[in-house]
């Protein structure tokens, strides 16, 4: 006998969690980011002892752990090159080519930490319709699925990294107007810092079920997005410093550009390091 569905948690349209009476007594509860960070459920017995059950198959959870590894390894050197180009933009030899370079190279990993973030939303396990399971689905290297929240943070994330992509690699033209410098680097700049902030937000609704933030001191995965999210804000302070003022034709502040993009690839670094271990 298939346990009925109890309640429905999230955002509007978006369903995050699900809890399921057992038969037996107690409870089961399917929680978008546990599901596919663990592969695992919330099992509540009649006693009211909770505890993490994972309920997947050997071969999706080693899927769950490669893909995380991999994520997480590409956000930390992403961030520590980050933080490495914006320390030789301030103390180094002032060669705006060297720290374009180290940016560059950085916003490589960045892109694959993002796809292959969008990569663990389309191969985690997926939750059984009307029972407390999960079923492992074939892989897949791409899909569409708009009302799945974390496809949603994931994929807005993925795309973030290639706007950041298209700005490293403006930052490597010569000779440019003050009006191209704007349009070419600091416009991209911008655009992807937002779409990281709107990530981060949604990633903060997929754990709080909620479209307000919440406080779970005690969950990592809580961690991992909020010091995320931090980074995402201390980018989006240092692109708004970039600016370039044509009347001056001079950053509006330079030193807070490169100590905010430091700071906050410092934040990604330690993110990643925190994912490293939101496994099954």
């Amino acid at each position: 006998m298939e346990p009925p569905q109890h309640r429905a948690e999230g955002a509007g349209p978006f369903t995050t969690r699900l809890t399921y009476h057992r038969p037996e007594g107690g409870t089961v509860v399917w929680e978008s980011r546990l599901a596919r960070k663990r592969g695992a459920l919330s099992v509540r017995d009649p006693g009211g002892t909770v505890a993490t059950s994972p309920t997947a198959d050997t071969q999706a959870l080693e899927r769950l752990r490669r893909l995380n590894s991999v994520a997480s390894v590409a956000f930390f050197l992403g961030g520590i090159l980050f933080a490495l180009g914006a320390a030789v933009a301030q103390f180094g030899s002032g060669d705006p080519a060297e720290s374009a370079s180290i940016y560059f190279v950085g916003g490589l990993f960045f892109n694959t930490g993002g796809y292959t973030s969008l990569l663990q939303v389309l191969n985690a396990p997926r939750h059984v319709p009307g029972s407390g399971a999960l079923a492992t689905a074939d892989w897949r290297w791409w899909g569409y699925e708009p009302m799945r929240l974390d496809w949603l943070s994931t994929f807005v994330l993925f795309a973030g990294t290639l706007v950041f992509g298209v700005n490293l690699l403006d930052s490597f033209l010569q000779g440019l107007s003050v009006q191209q410098t704007n349009r070419l680097i600091w416009a991209p700049d911008v655009i992807g810092c937002v779409l990281f902030l709107i990530s981060g937000h949604l990633a903060f609704v997929e754990i709080c079920h909620r479209s307000r933030l919440c406080l779970r001191s005690r969950s990592l995965g809580w961690w991992v997005v909020a010091v995320n999210q931090i980074g995402s804000v201390l980018f989006m302070v240092s692109a708004l410093a970039a600016f370039t003022r044509p009347a001056t034709q001079s950053l509006v502040n330079a030193d807070i550009a490169n100590w905010g993009t430091l700071c906050g690839a410092l934040c990604f670094s330690l993110g990643a390091a925190l994912q490293a271990f939101e496994r099954p």
